[in-house]
């Protein structure tokens, strides 16, 4: 193997590593932060103080991580796992101590024939193993949206109807 990359990431020992699409890397550190690397550009980042504020600095660290490409799962060393979405790291998923003790792996279902049978209509699964010898599945449910067509059909409905309440308060409006 040849190296082809050398920068600092984090101060101190780097937990975990994940590979993600587009040559993106993912970092934890023992520093609590947890990175989202394009070559040696830091793309974004998540640090406990930040997205917990109530929580002390001390009181978790990020141990795991895995870039699906579309999200991020994360778990702690307090047995947290949690799931962001990748390009923004908005939180969409948190389960405080879902695991007893330190979370030691994850990994994202794939989306093949069987990984679909898993999914069951949720958006992604992730599934953590923990120093508690247990593997637990964790469900993010799909979010709905509105197809397109039918937003565009409830705006045309609303001008409508404005333009008659206006026609009807005052009348020769038009």
């Amino acid at each position: 193997m040849k190296k082809t990359l050398e920068f600092k990431a984090h101060d101190g020992e780097i937990e975990d590593i994940a590979l993600g699409p587009d040559n993106k890397v993912v970092t934890a550190g023992r520093d609590f932060q947890c990175c989202v690397w394009q070559q040696d550009q830091l793309v974004t980042g998540l640090r406990w103080n930040e997205n917990l504020p109530s929580i002390p600095d001390k009181a978790y660290r990020y141990q795991a991580c895995r870039d699906s490409g579309t999200f991020l799962g994360l778990g702690t060393v307090t047995g947290s796992v949690a799931i962001h979405i990748a390009f923004s790291l908005q939180r969409l998923y948190y389960v405080k101590e879902a695991h007893g003790i330190v979370v030691t792996d994850m990994a994202f279902v794939p989306e093949s024939r069987g990984g679909r049978e898993l999914l069951a209509g949720n958006e992604a699964a992730l599934l953590s193993v923990a120093v508690d010898s247990r593997c637990k599945l964790h469900l993010l449910p799909s979010r709905r949206s509105l197809p397109v067509w039918l937003l565009l059909l409830v705006c045309a409905g609303l001008i409508v109807a404005t333009i008659l309440l206006l026609q009807l308060a005052f009348p020769g409006f038009l």
